[in-house]
């Protein structure tokens, strides 16, 4: 009965003892599953925040492996010491990650794997052959190293830098705190210290991740804008023609991209239209879109000779993307003399659908912007009524499957064949739907320009 009662007694005054500490490990294990659920509930990983959740895990899960509750709970063995050493020396790895996503290992940043190599190999050494004190004081060393030198970093950018200040306060709390407890045999303030440490860097951690989404809010509405911009570039639609009857549809990879359609001519009589696609992806590729818009443009007075106009763009273009590259193609449709006439610029070739049948109508020259005196020839061909003609960009043909297969010219003029029925309207989303229900994803812009000659114009 008696040694139920000390037994007892032994259990209570270790948890009186460990009391503050086991509180410290739990509330450090509570901030770990917020930090995770963060990332959770933002749907994307974030280093700064993962790491310090690693890191005040791994710091809760010490105190509590170092409680006295613990050591008379279970028996002594040699296993829990080398597991206790072994989280002794994984605790700065995290934090050295987490200094190198906040920004502030500077120099030491190409060091890094260097130093975590270290920890590491004092924490697997510790497994193997138990704790030794040379590994004791070799962590001791290196971390007292790389604190040394990052004070001293921080001393200069203190003054000027409100993070590094916050930083600095936790630190010096930290140090001087553990300082603190290696002196005396008594005084156990360092899980205290490692509290300040912890709230300073949820603090920075916080503000950098407000910050950063904040900015990519700021992004994306910069992103919706330049696309309305952009759509708002191409036309609408085709005006009424008695002669045509047109429908275009652009569907971008990103948010903006480099496809691009235009009606340089649109009456009862005439149709010129364009169809082009930048190299390249995103805003960069918008940007040069618009310039092609201004350049085919600007060659208006051409509508009527494709060669001419590619040439005019070629030349409004050389020297001004960037190294970047536009495939286009332009068709002239004159319902008066029942006749197309047709020039691309490295672009896939026209389709024409004409009763039941698909051809290719095909004359390519150089790719625009690639070289400044760079020709281009014009295919002429008659109309007929009932003519469907069809112009894209190369993210139709080249969309895979899950297998890898591309979509493919043949696949498109099957599609194509089956729209004979549909309005061209209805055509454009057909074939769309058709590459959509092909491809795993779309890697590529999508756009589709058909047209119809419905017959000439009565007078």
């Amino acid at each position: 009965m008696l040694e139920t009662q000390l037994t007892a007694g032994a259990v209570l005054r270790a948890f009186h003892h460990d009391e503050p500490f086991l509180f410290l490990g739990a509330a450090f294990n509570t901030v770990t599953i917020i930090l995770i659920g963060l990332c959770v509930i933002r749907r994307k990983p974030d280093g700064l925040l993962l790491s310090l959740a690693w890191f005040a895990h791994l710091y809760g899960i010490r105190l509590w492996m170092n409680s006295e509750l613990l050591g008379i709970s279970e028996a002594p063995s040699e296993a829990v010491h080398r597991i206790r050493a072994a989280v002794d020396y994984l605790v700065p790895v995290p934090a050295w990650i987490f200094f190198k996503y906040a920004g502030f290992l500077g120099r030491l940043s190409k060091n890094l794997l260097v130093f975590l190599s270290i920890f590491i190999a004092l924490a697997v050494a510790a497994l193997v052959v138990g704790p030794r004190p040379i590994f004791h004081h070799i962590n001791n060393a290196v971390v007292i190293f790389s604190l040394a030198v990052m004070a001293v970093r921080w001393s200069h950018r203190m003054i000027h830098d409100r993070e590094s200040r916050v930083i600095g306060i936790g630190l010096l709390t930290f140090i001087l705190l553990a300082l603190i407890d290696n002196l005396s045999h008594y005084a156990r303030v360092e899980p205290y210290g490692f509290a300040v440490l912890l709230a300073c860097l949820g603090y920075v951690a916080a503000r950098r991740t407000l910050q950063r989404d904040r900015e990519y809010s700021e992004l994306q509405q910069e992103l919706d804008l330049a696309r309305r911009i952009q759509l708002s570039i191409l036309p609408s639609s085709f005006p009424p023609s008695q002669s045509f009857r047109v429908a275009a549809k652009y569907v971008p990879m990103t948010s903006v991209a480099g496809d691009l359609y235009d009606f340089l001519i649109a009456d009862d009589q005439q149709a010129g239209l364009l169809i082009a696609d930048v190299s390249g992806h995103g805003v960069p590729a918008a940007l040069i879109a618009s310039m092609v818009k201004m350049a085919a443009t600007s060659q208006r007075d051409h509508a009527s000779d494709p060669a001419a106009l590619l040439r005019g763009m070629n030349s409004s273009l050389c020297g001004n993307t960037q190294g970047q590259y536009v495939t286009a193609a332009y068709v002239y449709l004159d319902a008066q003399s029942k006749a197309l006439h047709y020039s691309a610029a490295g672009h896939p070739a026209m389709l024409l659908l004409r009763d039941g049948n698909v051809t290719e109508v095909a004359e390519n020259g150089l790719l625009l912007a690639a070289i400044e005196n760079a020709t281009y020839e014009s295919k002429s061909l008659p109309l007929q009524p009932g003519d469907r003609l069809l112009l894209y960009t190369d993210g139709i043909v080249e969309a895979r499957n899950d297998a890898g297969q591309l979509f493919g010219d043949a696949s498109l003029s099957t599609a194509l064949k089956d729209t004979r029925h549909l309005t061209p309207s209805g055509a454009v989303d057909h074939l769309l739907s058709a590459v959509q229900r092909w491809a795993k994803s779309q890697d590529d812009d999508l756009t589709v320009l058909i047209c119809d000659y419905v017959g000439a114009a009565v007078s």
